[in-house]
């Protein structure tokens, strides 16, 4: 990363806009161009211009996009890549068979199926343990232990791990942490601040914020993780692509403005939903109700926008998503419309019914990511269907 174009000083809605993304030097443009090249010039044999040989290593768009990132979670250096769960994947590069990850017990179901049906093929172990307790990290770690990695808040029960807490947990023993940071964005929480080694962040959801490209990233600390990341990039080939790159900067541009109002929005959803007659249980950190609240106000500069609610069973559950009109029915979230989704046959079908038990999501959960809409439609949009 050229740190020369960084400035971490500086505001982070300045940051958004601005670090890796000057002037187009030829042109003066103000927008990155998409470099939609394979190939590049060179001058002579061993002469790159700009380091610049294949696209597969490195494209000025995606630079950009890294240089962009590093900066707005306080990282060294930053590697896109095709997806989150492609980032995720690269992260586990690291380790080979014998190492052992302790992860938390309530992550998104794609994760923990990536972990549990294709990396326990080459060896690697992993142990599930509740997080949001420092003490249950510590007991899990055994001498084979290279990372403990969080989500939090999870998904979809939006549990807290307090990050300093596990933090010095795992450099105590000699492993690194590693945070999800997907929901809350950079702009919520800063969990390198906080102790952590790594973080990554499926930049499909609100890092990009429009719902229109799929992305991954992983925000490095030290020069070996990122000799690593890099390596992984040039070796796999599965990296962000450069219009797919040039979304992700577009979107973070206004990642600032956009956070506000859906944490604005999600706070009046969250308050809505908590008096409603209808609804059980919901879990929001936002709320005074939640039993980790306290902890969010401390390593949390907000709440966000995702919510997740007990209707009482798969029934209700289907009758309410099958009557909303303005929140749309679908996977994903974090982008600039209203999403809401069945965890149960969505996000966490891979880990079965056994596995969501364990965790205690059940069939008639609902979950949804608020958007920047006229909030007040958004509620009476859930009134009615409600």
């Amino acid at each position: 990363m050229d740190k020369s174009k960084v400035n971490v000083k500086r505001g982070f809605a300045t940051r958004a806009i601005h670090d890796g993304q000057g002037a187009d030097p030829r042109t003066g443009a103000v927008s990155v161009p998409i470099y939609a090249t394979s190939t590049y010039l060179q001058d002579g044999i061993g002469e790159p211009r700009e380091g610049y040989e294949y696209a597969r290593v490195t494209n000025p768009t995606r630079t950009a996009l890294e240089e962009n990132l590093a900066s707005l979670e306080g990282g060294t250096s930053a590697h896109v890549f095709g997806s989150g769960m492609a980032a995720i994947t690269a992260l586990l590069t690291m380790f080979r068979t014998g190492d052992h990850v302790v992860c938390s017990n309530n992550m998104y179901g794609g994760t923990v199926r990536l972990f549990d049906q294709i990396l326990t093929r080459y060896g690697i172990e992993f142990t599930y343990v509740d997080t949001s307790d420092a003490k249950n990290v510590e007991r899990a770690i055994t001498p084979k232990t290279k990372l403990v990695h969080i989500e939090t808040p999870t998904n979809p029960l939006m549990s807290l791990t307090d990050i300093r807490a596990v933090a010095d947990v795992c450099h105590a023993r000699g492993v690194e942490l590693s945070v999800d940071n997907t929901f809350m964005s950079p702009y919520f929480q800063q969990p390198i601040s906080l102790g952590a080694d790594i973080v990554m962040h499926s930049t499909t959801k609100f890092l990009n914020g429009h719902s229109d490209g799929l992305g991954g990233v992983l925000v490095a600390t030290k020069p070996e993780q990122a000799e690593n990341f890099a390596y992984v990039q040039k070796c796999t080939g599965g990296i962000l692509s450069p219009f797919e790159s040039w979304l992700v900067l577009r979107g973070v541009k206004t990642l600032a403005v956009r956070m506000q109002q859906h944490e604005k929005n999600g706070r009046a959803v969250a308050e809505f939903l908590a008096q409603h007659k209808k609804v059980k249980n919901v879990f929001y950190p936002g709320l005074a109700t939640h039993p980790q609240h306290e902890l969010a106000k401390k390593q949390m500069t907000g709440f966000g926008a995702v919510i997740t609610w007990e209707t009482g069973s798969l029934t209700a559950a289907g009758e309410l998503l099958k009557r909303v009109k303005l929140c749309t029915l679908g996977e994903s979230l974090g982008g600039v419309e209203t999403l809401i989704s069945h965890p149960a046959t969505m996000t966490h079908a891979a880990i079965g019914e056994e596995g969501r038990t364990k965790i205690g999501l059940t069939d008639g959960m609902v979950r949804i990511s608020v958007g920047i809409e006229d909030v007040d439609d958004l509620i009476a949009d859930l009134e009615q269907a409600l």
